[in-house]
C-alpha cells in the first residue's frame, strides 16, 4: 500500500541518450531557496549514471565529488560517464554533469565485487531515542508556529520551509531552539529515510538515494556554534561518501553529523549513517563555503 518513492520514479530517473550519456528525465522536484540545484540531487543522479556503466554484481563503495558551478534548476542536466578502469575486483567510473555546455560537477565512483575478510571493526552507534518517539521536522515547525511571540519574519521563514516538498522524512533527535542565538556544539543527530517505498532492489539504488539524503542539512551542522550570525552565502564545494554495509534507504537510519573545523570562509562536516540495528552503513564528508554578515542577529522574539 506504500506509494513509490518520488526519488525513484522521478528525481533519480535518468534517460539514456547514448551508451554512457544520460539526461535527468524527471522534474527537479525540490529546489532550495537559493534557486540552485540541490547538491544531493546532482550527487545522486551522477551515481545513477555511473552505476549504469558497471555490471549488476559490482557495488559502489566510494565516491568523491566536486561542485564547480551552480546548477540551474530551469534546464536539464547531462551526465557524461567515462569508464576509467574496469578491473577484476574494482572498477572506477568518472562522471561529468553538464549544463549550458559547461561542467557544473565532477565525480569519481569506485565499485567492488563482493569480497569477504576477517578484518572488521566499526565505531559504536550513539544511544538515542527511536524515531517512533520523536516529532518530524514538519511537526516541530508547526509547534514553533503556534508560539504567539514568534517574530513575523521567522514565522514567514518557517511557513516557507513547511511548504517545501522535500522527499525525505526527518526526525531531529535534539532539535535546536530556534528562539535562541546561543552557540551550540557543532553536532546534530536526526533519523532520516526516503519518503515513500523503494523495497528490495539492487543495493546501488539505495546508495543513490542515500547520496541524495546525505547532503540535506549536512553543512548546516557547521553553523550551530555561530547562530548569532545571519548567513549571506552557503554552498558545498565537495562531497565524499564511503558505503560499508547493505541498508534500506526507505527505512529509518540515524544520521550523525559533526563539524570538526571552520575557518577562512570554509567549513568541514563529517557524517555517519547508522542502521537501526547499530551497523555503520555509510560515512560522509563535505567541505563548503559559508559567508555570514559581520553584524550578529537580533533576538528572534
Amino acid at each position: 500500500g506504500d506509494l513509490r518513492s518520488v526519488l525513484i520514479t522521478s528525481v533519480l530517473n535518468l534517460e539514456r541518450l547514448e551508451v554512457d550519456l544520460f539526461r535527468c528525465a524527471g522534474r527537479h522536484h525540490w529546489v532550495p531557496a537559493t534557486q540552485r540545484l540541490f547538491g544531493g540531487q546532482i550527487v545522486g543522479q551522477a551515481l545513477v549514471a555511473a552505476a549504469r556503466a558497471v555490471s549488476r554484481d559490482e557495488q559502489v563503495h566510494s565516491l568523491h565529488c566536486y561542485f564547480v558551478r551552480a546548477g540551474d534548476p530551469k534546464v536539464p542536466v547531462l551526465y557524461e560517464v567515462e569508464r576509467t578502469r574496469t578491473g577484476k575486483s574494482f572498477s572506477v567510473r568518472s562522471v561529468k554533469a553538464i549544463q549550458h555546455g559547461k561542467p557544473i560537477f565532477t565525480c569519481q565512483a569506485s565499485f567492488q565485487l563482493s569480497q569477504a575478510s576477517p578484518v572488521q571493526h566499526q565505531f559504536t552507534m550513539p544511544a538515542v531515542p527511536p524515531p517512533e518517539e520523536l516529532l518530524t521536522q514538519e511537526e516541530l515547525i508547526q509547534k514553533f508556529l503556534q508560539n504567539p511571540n514568534l517574530a513575523e519574519r521567522y514565522r514567514k521563514h518557517l511557513t516557507k520551509i513547511q511548504a517545501e516538498d522535500v522527499p525525505i522524512d526527518i526526525k531531529p533527535v535534539n532539535p535546536p531552539d530556534i528562539f535562541s542565538s546561543e552557540p551550540q556544539e557543532p553536532k546534530q543527530l536526526f533519523w532520516v529515510r526516503a519518503r515513500g517505498y523503494i523495497g528490495e532492489t539492487d543495493m546501488k539504488v539505495h546508495c543513490c538515494v542515500a547520496a541524495y539524503i546525505s547532503d540535506y542539512a549536512f553543512l548546516g551542522t557547521a553553523l550551530l556554534p555561530h547562530r548569532q550570525y545571519r548567513i549571506k552565502f552557503m554552498v558545498s564545494l565537495d562531497h565524499s561518501m564511503w558505503f560499508h554495509a547493505p541498508f534500506r534507504a526507505d527505512h529509518w537510519m540515524l544520521y550523525e553529523c559533526e563539524s570538526p573545523w571552520a575557518g577562512g570562509c570554509r567549513s568541514l562536516v563529517q557524517g555517519r549513517l547508522w542502521r537501526r540495528d547499530g551497523v555503520l552503513a555509510v560515512t560522509c564528508a563535505q567541505e563548503g563555503v559559508i559567508r555570514v554578515e559581520q553584524t550578529p542577529n537580533q533576538s528572534k522574539l
